[in-house]
């Protein structure tokens, strides 16, 4: 699939000038792409933001060469191309596609960019967020005005190693609203953890996850409250979203995790630990309510990270519908399990489809009863099919 793609680069610049107010996030795979290499040492800088470059097809992660220095390459091309003040330190890149395979920066660099920039629009995002899917189904983009006028629109890719820890997942946020850097930072770092970071396909976290947010300065007086509400919408929109789209799904998942006895964090991590069990993944796309392998994910994960925690008063819901309290499971008669299935056949959808029908999910909840913790959080995930398996089998070929 990955060799019949063409090799293209999506070129996000700032037509008022160069920004200080930007932020980012990266992946915290130990074998991080040159770009996100080049991205961290950019943001550690504390420098100006002036243009954004994203190919496609390959990620530059650990190739031969150098590939820092052909990140570097193609950044200098977008700098002489747009003739920016501040230059290639202005600008930065990210890669998706094949671990492994070197990048042609010299192709990019004399070709791709330059047809990018001739090809340069500012009426939609939509268009780039087309030209930075590889395996996708389909673009995603979410956007928001505030109050005072100002809009932020974001864009993201990635259908399959989809299991962010930002930290292939990237997400580019461009707003016309002032919001102070250190600001946009905290935001940025909190909402990723609310939203990113809370979902998985296959829960192969990738080593070039990136999510970088751009302010233009061009609209004051912004209510910094209203903003991070927004960018909270619209990034947990985004997150579901790409497991929607993601390699093979047609079911996606949404797990509610409340009174949680730990940190925010360990919620999270059973939120995961549950959408990436195998034996539930394939229960949810076959429209099996094997409520059992629910059970069954939790308790694994409670007694190898949580041996101490108190299950007793904990109670699990489908679609709605109580089917485990105080231990012991609360399914009853053929009706019961024709209405949970029901419930899963409500929220499934074409696997080979491209834009989904609907926004449904499979709903689930745990909920570890009233005073055992305050800790929550919510997961979304997607079922595992035999097109999932396809693509993945073919990828490179």
């Amino acid at each position: 699939a990955m060799e019949k793609l063409p090799m293209g680069a999506t070129v996000i610049y700032l037509t008022e000038g160069a920004t200080d107010n930007w932020a980012a996030v990266f992946t915290t795979n130990k074998f991080p792409g040159a770009p996100v290499i080049v991205g961290r040492s950019r943001l550690a800088g504390g420098g100006p933001l002036h243009a954004l470059v994203i190919n496609n097809k390959v990620s530059n992660v650990c190739s031969g060469g150098d590939g820092v220095a052909d990140s570097e390459l193609v950044c200098q091309a977008v700098a002489d191309a747009l003739n920016l003040p501040g230059g290639a330190g202005t600008v930065l890149p990210s890669s998706t596609g094949v671990i492994g395979w070197r990048l042609p920066a010299k192709e990019l660099a004399t070709d791709v960019v330059p047809q990018a920039i001739e090809n340069f629009q500012s009426e939609s995002a939509l268009d780039a967020a087309k030209a930075i899917c590889t395996t996708d189904r389909y673009p995603k983009v979410r956007s928001k005005t505030l109050s005072n006028g100002a809009r932020i629109v974001a864009i993201a890719k990635g259908a399959g190693m989809i299991e962010p820890n930002m930290a292939t997942m990237l997400s580019y946020i461009m707003t016309d609203a002032s919001v102070p850097k250190e600001n946009l930072q905290t935001m940025l770092s909190k909402i990723t953890n609310k939203s990113y970071n809370s979902i998985s396909v296959d829960g192969d976290e990738s080593t070039s996850d990136t999510v970088a947010l751009i302010a233009s300065n061009q609209v004051e007086n912004t209510d910094e409250a209203e903003f991070e509400a927004a960018l909270l919408e619209i990034c947990q929109g985004l997150a579901s979203d790409l497991v929607r789209n993601g390699e093979g799904t047609a079911h996606v998942m949404r797990v509610a995790i409340s009174n949680f006895p730990g940190t925010d964090l360990e919620a999270r991590r059973l939120g995961r630990h549950i959408v990436n069990s195998p034996l539930f993944k394939c229960a949810v796309s076959g429209n099996d309510p094997n409520t059992g392998r629910l059970a069954g994910a939790i308790g694994s994960y409670m007694g190898k990270y949580c041996r101490d925690a108190d299950v007793g008063d904990m109670s699990l819901s489908l679609g709605g519908r109580t089917i485990f309290s105080n231990g012991k499971f609360v399914l009853e008669g053929d009706a019961v399990e024709k209405e949970l299935s029901d419930h899963m056949k409500n929220a499934e959808y074409d696997e080979h489809s491209d834009y989904p029908p609907h926004q449904r999910f499979v709903e689930i909840g745990v909920d570890f009863g009233e005073g055992k913790g305050s800790s929550s959080a919510t997961v979304f995930g997607s079922d595992l099919t035999a097109e999932y398996v396809s693509i993945n089998a073919d990828y490179r070929s």
